[in-house]
């Protein structure tokens, strides 16, 4: 007789069913009540995990597709678990088949619906097994339910990424996306999926797809610094989700088991949601603040300053620097960052230092610790710029050591641009790599370090490693043990998540770092967009976000840059020494504001009541939701209206009052009607922002 196992955590229902043969079936994960409507004839379709081997026979011809990959009755199930743990109630099953033991894992997050899902095997055979591809969630019945077609009622939203073009989410129908009903099934994929070390180089490890017609919703994000794929597509009749990390098509990965040797998938965090992509990115936000490394950092939220964008951009001499530490210090920066710049001569390629990491006493007269020393006599606690995972071609360095430190590919050192990519799983690599940090800590006493990272090393290394992926994600996994270790060592030490940018967007990294550098976007204007939709994809707490009023500035850009970063993480720069005292006085205004109110920022839940932010908008806003008080920033961009109507439907029966909090003394007009919650501005300039605070009241 068959078995049915319910999980039911917070809006979360999740069914499992034993048939009477053992196969498991996922029937069903969503924010409704389970309706037993299945036919019993397509149960199998509803497998909870795929998992295709080299040489097995799978179900059907799939083209690309990852679904049947396995014939139905040969992964059987032995037993499950359940038990509570400090994250929440797990839930483990076990099954064998194949000569293989397949675990799956369900954790399920306290206060939120959100669930981190992965899978490991173990070969019980003598015989060689090679993995080619293992699902971390899969699951069945996507939308199915209503009474509209797929064509009608699904939509997909895409994370796009680019290099100062970050968190370009897209909504598209299935028509859309080339996905049209035409049968019982299309072997049309919706895919998307990044090979290399840029994790989120071209999308977000991210996805989330809506039924319109019912309201529900499932996100999904992948917590690898590495390789990742995702698919939908339709198999008779239905619609399925399959999540993993790297596989053989798409990411050059495949790994061989031995007798006894185990492989663990990637995690993944699922959530379901009831409302759209609004609240799915709330979902999201308490799931991450549940698994990131506490730090104090994420407490205390201190204002950074650092000399690159729209400042010294490596022009660094003491000369250049004591101004303008004199002007971070006034305006109320705590930290100071050195960024690129610190490890060459003057004049000399960048290149050349990568990979020594030793000061150039040419560019700072006194000597390099003496800079340092004014930072601190300042008040502000000294960080610098670093690029450990890389060595350039030209670096001295390079020359000396082993070619196995390197990534290899087709009997070469990998090359990229001018770089070679450390491995990770060397342990001389991590000795190196201790060395340096632990120097910039104990000897310079940094208590900040920008960890950048500017290349991609493509699909990976062929060196002791069944596959490219393979020695790719293996390195991934240990540079992130690495990075755990630096800071177990030094736990006072702030490192920013920085890859030019915003290409390592994700939360194997994020789950250690405290912070990330969001976007190397130049321009103030653009970068608007880039921080009002950062929320979607990292917590308010971990958005670095630069402010970088440039020596032209007027009253309004610099108050538009102040805005950006205020209700994220302020990664102050620009030659505030150099700018008008008006603007340097609204930049002491806002970091001082931004003092005021940073204690609210790790509570708070974003919210975008005008629609999320797209490049195209002419008006945007940012809302965080921390409960008795709500913080609002309101964008005007390149838009011939002068004025907005802002409606607060997150105010529904309560009472409220609205009041400018920043700037105080250049308030635009606006209005507050409490009786159908809606916020009335009016800009008179395009390119102009403020800050809205709200206190709440029953």
């Amino acid at each position: 007789m068959s078995e049915m196992i319910k999980v039911d955590e917070q809006d979360l229902h999740v069914v499992f069913e034993v048939d009477d043969s053992k196969n498991l079936r996922l029937l069903h994960f969503g924010n409704s009540e389970f309706l037993d409507d299945i036919k019993e004839e397509d149960k199998h379709f509803f497998r909870p995990f795929e998992l295709l081997l080299s040489g097995e026979q799978q179900c059907a011809c799939h083209i690309g597709n990852y679904f049947e990959s396995f014939v139905d009755g040969i992964y059987l199930y032995k037993e499950h678990k359940e038990y509570l743990n400090e994250k929440g109630r797990k839930l483990e099953f076990y099954l064998e088949g194949r000569g293989m033991a397949v675990s799956c894992h369900y954790q399920f997050m306290k206060g939120t619906s959100v669930v981190r899902s992965w899978l490991e095997v173990e070969n019980l055979t003598e015989e060689v097994k090679t993995l080619e591809y293992l699902s971390s969630f899969a699951m069945t019945g996507l939308h199915r339910r209503g009474v509209l077609s797929f064509d009608e009622k699904c939509r997909v939203w895409y994370p796009h990424n680019a290099w100062s073009g970050e968190m370009r989410w897209r909504s598209y129908s299935l028509p859309e996306l080339g996905m049209t009903k035409c049968g019982n099934m299309t072997f049309k994929r919706i895919t998307c999926n990044t090979c290399g070390t840029w994790s989120s180089g071209e999308y977000l490890p991210m996805g989330y797809t809506e039924n319109t017609e019912t309201g529900e919703g499932i996100m999904w994000q992948i917590e690898h610094n590495g390789s990742w794929y995702w698919e939908i597509s339709d198999y008779e009749n239905f619609m399925y989700l399959n999540v993993c990390g790297p596989n053989d098509k798409e990411s050059h990965w495949f790994k061989n088991l031995k007798k006894g040797e185990r492989f663990v998938a990637v995690p993944v965090a699922v959530g379901a949601v009831c409302g759209g992509f609004e609240k799915a990115c709330a979902e999201f936000t308490r799931y991450r603040r549940n698994i990131i490394r506490p730090h104090r950092d994420n407490a205390d939220l201190p204002v950074i300053f650092n000399d690159w964008m729209n400042c010294l951009m490596g022009d660094q001499s003491k000369e250049n620097l004591i101004p303008i530490i004199d002007a971070a210090a006034e305006s109320g920066c705590e930290y100071f960052c050195l960024d690129a710049g610190w490890f060459v001569e003057p004049g000399e390629d960048f290149n050349v230092g990568m990979g020594n990491w030793v000061p150039s006493e040419a560019r700072f007269k006194g000597g390099f610790l003496s800079i340092l020393d004014y930072i601190r006599s300042k008040g502000m606690i000294p960080g610098m710029w670093l690029e450990i995972e890389v060595m350039a071609c030209v670096s001295p360095v390079v020359k000396e050591v082993p070619s196995d430190w390197l990534f290899q590919r087709h009997g070469h050192p990998l090359v990229t641009g001018s770089r070679y990519q450390l491995d990770f799983r060397n342990p001389e690599v991590v000795a190196f790599a201790d060395k340096v940090v632990d120097r910039m800590v104990k000897e310079y006493g940094l208590g900040y370090i920008k960890m950048d990272y500017n290349h991609n090393a493509g699909p990976g290394t062929e060196l002791h490693s069944d596959s490219e992926g393979d020695g790719l994600l293996e390195h991934a996994r240990a540079y992130i043990q690495w990075l755990g270790r630096v800071l177990d060592r030094h736990p006072g030490l702030i490192i920013e998540n920085c890859g030019s940018g915003g290409m390592r967007i994700d939360y194997a990294l994020l789950s250690k770092h405290s912070i990330q550098s969001v976007s190397d976007q130049g321009d103030y204007r653009k970068f608007a967009h880039i921080a009002a939709a950062s929320p979607s994809a990292i917590i308010p707490e971990q958005s670095g976000i630069w402010s970088y009023p440039v020596r032209e500035s007027d009253e309004e850009a610099t108050i538009f840059n102040m805005v950006n970063a205020m209700l994220l993480r302020i990664h102050q720069s620009g030659r505030i020494d150099l700018i008008r005292d008006e603007c340097v006085a609204l930049v002491k205004e806002g970091i001082s504001y931004y003092k005021s109110i940073r204690k609210d920022i790790p509570f708070g839940e974003p919210f975008w009541p005008i629609g999320f932010p797209m490049v195209e908008d002419g008006w945007m806003c940012l809302g965080l939701d921390c409960g008795s008080k709500i913080y609002l920033a309101v964008w005007r961009l390149a838009n011939s209206i002068d004025h907005c109507s802002i409606p607060l439907d997150i105010l529904a029966g309560k009472k409220a009052s609205v009041t400018c909090a920043y700037p105080q003394a250049q308030s635009y007009p606006y209005s507050w009607n409490e009786t159908n919650q809606q916020l009335s501005v009016r800009f008179d300039q395009i390119y102009s922002a403020r800050l809205y605070e709200i206190q709440v009241s029953e």
